[in-house]
Parts: structure tokens; C-alpha cells; sequence
């Protein structure tokens, strides 16, 4: 049998894949470059250059954005080992109780506060499965989780940000950051997400670690240290490589223009909004510590309620869909429509609250 297969198939080739016509076509138009105009191909791979090595070395590495991360991860593991999770938890728990849904749905919004959006998955995804929650609860948890900050270090440069001014943080942070946390949820559970229903504190896991506290120390040190090297600087290289790219071929211009307009509009810094957006929020408030004194304080409070949340946008197209598909019982383009969800909720949060805080501040 096997030598008639082999007979049957003698002389035949694989067909060619679509995807290997784009490798041609690749190959041709890099001959026509070469014989044309050869210094369009090292021009192109230097601009890349030049847009991310000065990001990456002078903010993350020689600056000190790298040494803030580490620190403020260190204090968010910190705070978790003393209770600030379950804490909030149970603060919420009655509150929870008279929207009629579970107050699990607000630990992956906490564990965004504390800077891993990886762990809002991973731990609260397998645990709101356990508690029984609804599928449109688990959706209420992602939504809610982009309300805010994905990293300790962008609440922690903010805040240096607004006293270097000289603006009042509490009204920013309280009404800003804790009252979408609680609000969301119930406004989800009223309109799109209607299926939820309360769970009582007892069936809920303890989310406090038993690590001693000196390895806590250690631990959220390292892990610092990883967020920056492993998410945090790829990230900048891949946006601002490709950003050196447009710019070299002439089209980032116009894409910037109306990036700027449309942020201007929704009383965002421009600057520290397509940070937030396209590389990091912790970058963009680090712009923003520096840059504070040149705009008006709406758009401060704007880039920084902006900046605490699920962005850059890689987050809800393809991180949060695969960690959420993994450990929850939403498919990944159930979890990426929740984070959608979350994300204009926010974007519109931003703008609105921009006017409403400026007086207060």
C-alpha cells in the first residue's frame, strides 16, 4: 500500500500557499529597491534605530523610569501581602450586595491597581469560574479591570506628576480610579450585561500570599524587573521602531496630526495620550512628570485617568483575550469584547471627568 501512495504522489508538488506568493512578491520588490535605490533599505532599518534606542536607554535604562518600575511593583506586592486585596474586597462586598452581583468582579480591577493585569486573569479568572459567577459577570470583571491602571508605577508617577504642580491628587485619585471601580459594574449589570447575581464573602479565596515578607520584597523586585525587561522595553521598540518607519516613508506626519486633534478634543495631552495608547502609560506619565508645567491641568487629569487604565492596545486586542480564554469561561473574543467595553467607557470617563475634577484640584 505504502508503495502505491508513494507511486500515486511521485512527480507531484505541493501546491503554493498564498503566503508564499507574498514571499515572492517580498523578494521582487527588494531586487527592483536594490538595483534602484539600495539606501532605502539601510535608511529604513536606521530611522527604526534612531526612534527606539533613545526611549529605551535614556528613559528605561540611564533614566529613571526603569528603577521607578521595579520600585513601584516591589510596593504593590507589598501591599498585597498586607491585605490591600482582600481588603478592598470586602469593602466592596456590601455594596456589591445591593447591586445583586458578585464582588469578585472588582479583584481584577485591584490587581491592575497593583500592577499585574497578567494576574487579573490568571488568579480571578479560575476563581470567579469557582464562585459560580455568570458568564456576563466575568465580562463586568474585564470591563471593570480597564477602569484602572495596568501598573503601580503609572498611579506612583502620576501622583509625583500632579505635586509637582502643585495639584490636589485626592478627588482625582478617589473619583478618578475607586468610583468607576464600583459604578461600572453596576451600570453593566443595568444595560449590557444583565445576567448576575450575588455571591456571598464565604465562597470567596483569600488573595493575600503567605510569603514571608522579606521574599515579598525580593520577589516584587524581580518581578519589576521583568515587566521591564521582557514587556515594557519590547513594547517600545516595536511602537516606536514602527513609528521611525512611518516617519521615514512620510506617513506619520498626518496619522499624528489626527491622533493629537482627536485627544486635544477629549481634554487628553496629546503626547502622553498616544503613549498611554500606542507604548505604555507608565511612559506617559513619566513625560508627564516632566512636561506637567507646560499644559493645562485639564489635560493632566485627563492623560492621567487616560493613562489608569488597560491600555497600550495590545492589552485588550491580544493579551486579555488569551489569558482570559485560558482561565475564565469567556472565549477570547468574548474576553477582547468586554476590554472594548471597558476601554471607551474609559476614554469617554477621561474626557468627562477632565472638566468635572479641574475645579476641585
Amino acid at each position: 500500500m505504502a508503495v502505491k501512495e508513494n507511486e500515486a504522489t511521485k512527480g507531484k508538488t505541493r501546491p503554493i500557499s498564498n503566503i508564499e506568493y507574498v514571499g515572492m512578491s517580498l523578494i521582487a520588490l527588494t531586487l527592483i529597491i536594490l538595483f534602484v535605490k539600495p539606501e532605502i533599505i539601510g535608511g529604513s532599518f536606521d530611522a527604526m534605530l534612531k526612534k527606539a534606542v533613545g526611549p529605551v536607554v535614556d528613559v528605561y535604562l540611564t533614566g529613571t523610569l526603569g528603577t521607578a518600575i521595579i520600585l513601584s511593583v516591589m510596593t504593590g506586592r507589598i501591599l498585597e501581602r498586607l491585605g490591600f486585596t482582600d481588603a478592598l474586597v470586602r469593602i466592596f462586598t456590601p455594596l456589591a450586595k445591593v447591586m445583586k452581583i458578585t464582588p469578585l468582579i472588582i479583584v481584577p480591577a485591584i490587581y491592575n491597581i497593583l500592577g499585574d493585569i497578567n494576574a487579573s486573569g490568571r488568579i480571578t479568572g479560575p476563581a470567579l469560574k469557582k464562585a459560580g459567577a455568570t458568564k456576563d459577570e466575568q465580562k463586568i470583571a474585564v470591563a471593570t479591570m480597564f477602569q484602572s491602571q495596568q501598573s503601580f508605577s503609572t498611579f506612583m508617577l502620576g501622583l509625583v506628576a500632579f505635586a509637582s504642580k502643585g495639584i490636589w491628587a485626592f478627588p482625582i485619585v478617589i473619583i478618578g480610579i475607586l468610583l468607576p471601580v464600583v459604578i461600572v459594574p453596576f451600570i453593566l449589570s443595568k444595560t449590557l450585561y444583565r445576567d448576575v447575581q450575588y455571591k456571598d464573602i464565604s465562597e470567596m479565596p483569600s488573595f493575600t500570599p503567605g510569603t514571608p515578607l522579606f521574599t515579598t520584597l525580593i520577589n516584587g523586585a524581580r518581578e519589576g524587573a521583568e515587566l521591564m525587561f521582557l514587556l515594557l522595553i519590547p513594547a517600545v521598540v516595536v511602537v516606536f521602531a514602527i513609528i521611525g518607519l512611518l516617519e521615514y516613508m512620510g506617513i506619520w506626519a498626518p496619522i499624528e496630526s489626527a491622533m493629537s486633534a482627536f485627544l486635544s478634543a477629549l481634554s487628553i495631552d496629546p503626547v502622553t495620550g498616544m503613549q498611554s495608547i500606542l507604548v505604555a502609560p507608565t511612559l506617559a506619565m513619566n513625560t508627564l512628570v516632566e512636561t506637567i508645567g507646560t499644559m493645562p491641568t485639564r489635560f493632566a487629569i485627563g492623560s492621567f485617568i487616560l493613562a489608569a487604565s488597560g491600555l497600550p492596545l495590545q492589552i485588550p486586542f491580544a493579551q486579555i483575550p488569551a489569558v482570559w480564554s485560558q482561565s475564565s469561561d469567556l472565549s477570547g473574543s468574548e474576553a477582547m469584547q468586554a476590554a472594548l467595553v471597558g476601554l471607551v467607557i474609559r476614554v469617554l470617563s477621561a474626557f468627562a471627568l477632565a472638566w468635572i475634577l479641574t475645579p476641585m484640584v
